[in-house]
């Protein structure tokens, strides 16, 4: 976070973090990014979806989840929790494209923790998805894989992280994801009810 925001012992909200978030240099993926994909959505979710990086069409229009596996996370959210984009919360583990789509590298991945740590301080969600196996072994802090992880919950900041695949895995016909990752949203769903 800003010293400005320390130095004043101001509260910050998320459109202070996001201002400060979008001038970022702190790592190399600044030199290549169109913009910030900080993320979006409802500031007072009770549930945030988190990815792994933009790609390039969420590099072109600065808003995570944008392509195809954005519309399909839309509308796998919609048919199984009957929420819309308003209703919850979108991020990604690092906030700028890496080149040609590579995973996030620890330099990274460092230099961007804090804004994904502030987002998810100031949101304070019930619920927490994480789409993909990038994104589950970070908030998670494991190196078990997102096959192994699915298909539970676990314990996060106070209240849940259920881990599921990445749309674009669906997308990629993998198997029977799309049911796995439809399962996993109703979990999520029940965690929110509760």
């Amino acid at each position: 976070m800003g010293e400005a925001a320390i130095t004043l012992g101001a509260v910050p909200v998320l459109a202070d973090v996001e201002r400060e978030a979008k001038t970022c240099t702190r790592c190399q993926l600044a030199q290549g990014r169109t913009q910030v994909v900080f993320g979006v959505g409802n500031p007072h979710a009770d549930l945030m979806f988190v990815g792994e990086a933009p790609g390039r069409q969420e590099d072109l229009q600065g808003e995570p989840f944008v392509g195809r596996s954005g519309q399909l996370l839309d509308k796998m959210v919609w048919e199984e929790m009957g929420l819309t984009r308003d209703r919850f919360y979108i991020a990604n583990t690092v906030k700028c494209r890496p080149p040609g789509n590579r995973d996030p590298q620890p330099a990274e991945i460092t230099a961007c923790g804090p804004w994904l740590e502030a987002q998810v301080d100031l949101i304070d969600p019930k619920v927490v998805v994480t789409l993909g196996n990038f994104a589950a072994k970070l908030l998670l802090d494991t190196t078990e894989g997102i096959t192994k992880l699915r298909g539970r919950a676990y314990p996060y900041r106070g209240g849940v992280l259920v881990p599921t695949y990445h749309p674009a895995a669906v997308l990629r016909g993998a198997g029977d994801l799309a049911p796995q990752m439809r399962a996993d949203l109703v979990r999520a769903k029940g965690y929110l009810a509760a």
